[in-house]
């Protein structure tokens, strides 16, 4: 026997102290005037075999490193043009954080002698801005990218498709939260120099000897090991380490050298994400363009703008305002510092793992804020708005369920539960750096508008009445 109520928890208390097994569900009303065109995408005939699809092509995707190589090389970048994180914007919208590391960008790359002269080439509009999802790619933060940076290069064995990152920084005052002091520059002239040429030798050499660089196969581990591959990815890093370590010690390379990268690497616990991000967009692309999918591809912010792409929609993107994330702030730093969301690394959130996986990183709240229930909660909530489960990527204390994966423009809307995502925070102003990592979700208004354009594309691919 089924029973089915809503409202006040009378009924279901009865039920459940007769021994019948009860589950209950936060239901409330879909989102405002998305009626209509909830009606019409989930009468679409082509709905739930593409979803199927969709859903399938994702997870059937494996990626492998195979080589680290400049953005110049890999990606044809030319000099004065630059990559950031999130939907496309204007110098006149950037925000703070995103001209901070576009400014260092810019004296990295040698147009300007000076990071604040830099404004002024960019208002001119001699230097050219595009998003990374543009090209493939993907960046933490500001997410800038400039010919001269070493890329990841992740592959898809099965279909030679192909995703890009940048190498991460590390802590402190880094180029992807703003920064653009003298440091930050002698930082990223030393992964230029060093770190980048020593890492493709090494990669290179893992890779010549016959083992494969198994990206995706390290995200299955980490994630039973405490990692949810967004704000922590402690295991992930020196997983990555292990398997690079010896081809790095017979590089040939100078000995001073390889240890300092194995240094900065083992210091670096964030050093991962780099390749987590490629690694989930490998994965989403496979889903891309199946027409009457309504499974959310893509979630990026530029700092200004929050967006989303669909399956089903192609390239557009439905961008609302990027909202300030909730958490913890290091030193004295509050609320009014800290800038609205930036960033491609909602990415791993899109792939269900970041704020979709935080049951399997419980310590995750002492960063974020929050308690251990809540980690649970919000993991078992994302399940309502997601079209299945991940098999590889299992979550142990909820006797190993598979992540919630495969957002669902039409879930969303009809539920009112909107993304979980982990994030760090960045200074407002450029050249603050990082102050401090929390929780956000995406502005509301950008499923409805997906939703909206999901119902036009439905309605235009339906026959028209004999008659009409």
């Amino acid at each position: 026997m089924t029973v089915v109520s809503s409202g006040i928890d009378l009924l279901a208390a009865a039920v459940e102290a007769q021994a019948v097994p009860v589950s209950r569900v936060d239901w409330r009303p879909p989102m405002p005037g998305t009626e209509a065109d909830l009606a019409t995408v989930a009468t679409d005939p082509r709905r739930y075999a593409a979803n199927q699809d969709a859903l399938a092509a994702m997870l059937g995707v494996t990626a492998t490193l195979v080589d680290v190589a400049p953005a110049s090389e890999v990606l044809g970048l030319e000099r004065g043009q630059f990559l950031h994180a999130g939907p496309p914007i204007t110098w006149e919208r950037a925000s703070g954080p995103l001209r901070g590391g576009l400014m260092a960008g810019a004296a990295f790359e040698g147009l300007v002698d000076d990071p604040e002269d830099a404004p002024a080439l960019f208002e001119s509009g001699s230097l050219s801005l595009d998003s990374c999802h543009h090209h493939g790619a993907v960046g933490p933060m500001a997410g800038v990218v400039t010919p001269s940076m070493w890329m990841f290069v992740l592959e898809d064995a099965a279909t030679g498709r192909r995703t890009y990152c940048s190498l991460n920084e590390g802590l402190g005052k880094v180029l992807r939260y703003g920064a653009y002091e003298e440091s930050v520059l002698v930082r990223l002239r030393w992964m230029r120099d060093v770190l980048g040429p020593l890492l493709q030798r090494a990669v290179r050499g893992t890779v010549g000897a016959g083992t494969t660089i198994d990206v995706t196969g390290i995200l299955t581990q980490m994630l039973q090991m405490g990692d949810e591959a967004h704000n922590r990815n402690r295991a992930g890093t020196l997983m990555l380490l292990r398997d690079l370590s010896p081809a790095l010690v017979t590089s040939g390379a100078d000995s001073e050298d390889i240890a300092e990268v194995l240094r900065f690497v083992g210091a670096n616990d964030h050093f991962f994400l780099n390749l987590a991000m490629p690694a989930c967009k490998l994965a989403l692309d496979a889903a891309r363009d199946i027409p009457g999918s309504t499974m959310v591809v893509a979630m990026a912010r530029n700092g200004t703008d929050f967006g989303i792409q669909v399956s089903g929609t192609g390239d557009e993107w439905f961008t609302g305002p990027a909202q300030v994330p909730e958490g913890l702030f290091l030193g004295e730093y509050g609320p009014e510092d800290a800038n609205p969301d930036i960033g491609d690394s909602a990415i791993t959130e899109t792939a269900g793992i970041g704020g979709f996986a935080m049951a399997t990183a419980p310590a995750i709240v002492r960063l974020v804020g929050g308690s251990v229930p809540d980690a649970l909660a919000a993991t078992r909530r994302m399940h309502e708005i997601t079209l299945g489960e991940n098999p590889r990527w299992i979550v142990p204390i909820l006797e190993f369920q598979g992540t919630p994966t495969g957002i669902d423009v039409t879930r969303v809307c009809r539920t009112g539960i909107l993304p979980q995502i982990n994030t760090g925070m960045a200074g407002k102003v450029a050249g603050t750096g990082q102050v401090g990592a929390g929780l956000v979700n995406p502005p509301a208004e950008v499923f409805p508008a997906a939703l909206a354009r999901l119902a036009e594309l439905s309605r235009q691919s339906r026959p028209t009445p004999a008659g009409h």
